[in-house]
């Protein structure tokens, strides 16, 4: 007899049903969408900050990094002996590493530097060699493509950009271009401050990068290699990786990881933290150390867990002012039956029964229209995505449950208004049409 009443309600009230379907779909869809892009944002936000800039810096232990600045230890610009060069240099043939830890996929992209003094006419100059978009084959058979130039992507350039196929051509700064009356097709000689080697280069292009490089010349590696008198040797390497943003045992390891203990170390370990990932560098590199850049890996967890902090509280919004809205409709639609429940009423049925009956059909309905609204979810998600990411957002399957639950939350909190009109429903009252 139960679910017999629940039917012929839902029949005789479809109009009321389709909007509190319709309204519980909406707020549904909307939420989903939120859900789904709050808990993708974290790699897509991580990979639109990767453009603005590395966020570790490999040296060689025999080192510092104070500040920006590279400072060999007891580099007197002599001939350096074996010992020396292994402490203040890189072997450029031993970077491909960096790809080979355990969250390998998680380095976006890495470039080497080295640094000549060069003369051009009366000016010594740093010419910086790097690599702008080398291709690396991985003993793993993976093929690579990495570089600045993906990294220094804010970078305002004017001309073509520097190859490794052109082994003269280079990058030349906005400030020292105008100091040097130097533009793209230009060409110039460099002679090496040190040995006095002399090369013609052709300027490619010129940039503005808004700091110091400006009054920097780039080259490829090999060039700055010839010129510095190091060849297969670099100064440093920026690194770009994807990172999940610091919490307490991320601080914790970054002061000593074995002060962790074997759970704390495995979790801390085996999660992208940028304390984890240089402690993987070192490990496979044990020549080198690694510093995280903490001002740009601080920067990614502010705007992350703000952008997420938005996204909840839009989603909380969203589902209240769905609730208001089914509140309404529950509200008139048990205005409109009210003589039907009063005489549920006088013929002995009671409260808990009666709010049973108009709970279960809400629930019925709001079900219907959350299943709509979560498929109409997904697709806004993934609209979400490629507009603003340019990639679709894949909606995690723990989305799932929390759907579920929101129906229920919204559908309760907007029957509670109308399940205690029905509490204070008097019988007499409404069969006498009072």
């Amino acid at each position: 007899m139960f679910w017999k009443m629940v039917a012929g309600a839902l029949r005789r009230q479809k109009g009321k049903h389709v909007m509190i379907a319709f309204t519980v779909g909406l707020g549904v869809s909307l939420a989903t969408a939120m859900l789904g892009v709050m808990f993708d944002i974290g790699d897509k936000v991580n990979q639109e900050l990767k453009a603005y800039g590395a966020n570790l810096n490999v040296i060689p232990r025999g080192a510092s990094l104070l500040g920006d600045k590279y400072q060999l230890a007891g580099d007197d610009g002599g001939e350096a002996a074996e010992e020396v060069l292994a402490a203040n240099y890189i072997r450029e043939d031993e970077l491909y590493k960096i790809k080979m830890i355990f969250w390998a996929y998680n380095i976006v992209d890495f470039s080497p530097y080295l640094t000549a003094r060069v003369k051009v006419g009366n000016e010594e100059i740093n010419l910086v060699g790097a690599w702008f978009n080398k291709h690396l084959s991985l003993p793993t058979g993976d093929e690579v493509d990495t570089g600045m130039a993906s990294m220094k992507s804010w970078w305002k350039i004017e001309g073509q950009p520097v190859d490794e196929a052109f082994p003269d051509g280079v990058m030349v700064g906005r400030n020292l271009a105008g100091k040097l009356k130097l533009a793209p097709g230009s060409t110039f000689e460099a002679a090496a401050a040190d040995s006095g080697l002399v090369k013609t280069l052709t300027v490619r292009s010129v940039f503005s990068s808004g700091g110091e490089e400006d009054d920097e010349i780039f080259a490829p590696l090999a060039l700055a290699q010839e010129l510095a008198g190091k060849p297969g040797l670099v100064q440093r390497v920026e690194v770009s990786a994807l990172t999940t943003p610091e919490n307490d045992l991320a601080r914790k390891a970054a002061q000593n990881p074995d002060h962790l203990s074997r759970q704390e170390w495995d979790t801390w370990y085996c999660t992208a933290y940028i304390s984890s990932i240089a402690y993987q560098i070192e490990e496979i590199m044990p020549g080198v150390r690694v510093k995280p850049v903490m001002r740009v890996a601080e920067s990614e967890g502010t705007i992350l867990h703000k952008t997420q902090l938005m996204i909840v509280l839009l989603t909380i919004l969203t589902l209240l002012c769905s609730a208001l809205a089914i509140s309404n409709l529950v509200t008139a639609n048990i205005m409109e039956r009210s003589v039907e429940i009063g005489l549920m009423k006088a013929l002995g049925a009671t409260n808990l029964s009666v709010s049973l009956l108009v709970l279960t059909e809400m629930l019925i309905v709001a079900f219907m229209g959350g299943v709509c609204g979560y498929l109409a979810g997904l697709g806004l998600a993934r609209f979400i995505g490629l507009a603003v990411f340019g990639t679709s957002v894949e909606v995690k399957t723990v989305v799932i449950p929390i759907t579920v639950l929101m129906i229920l939350a919204v559908t309760l909190l907007g029957s509670l208004p109308s399940l205690r009109s029905i509490l204070h429903l008097r019988p007499t009252e409404v069969l006498h049409g009072r």
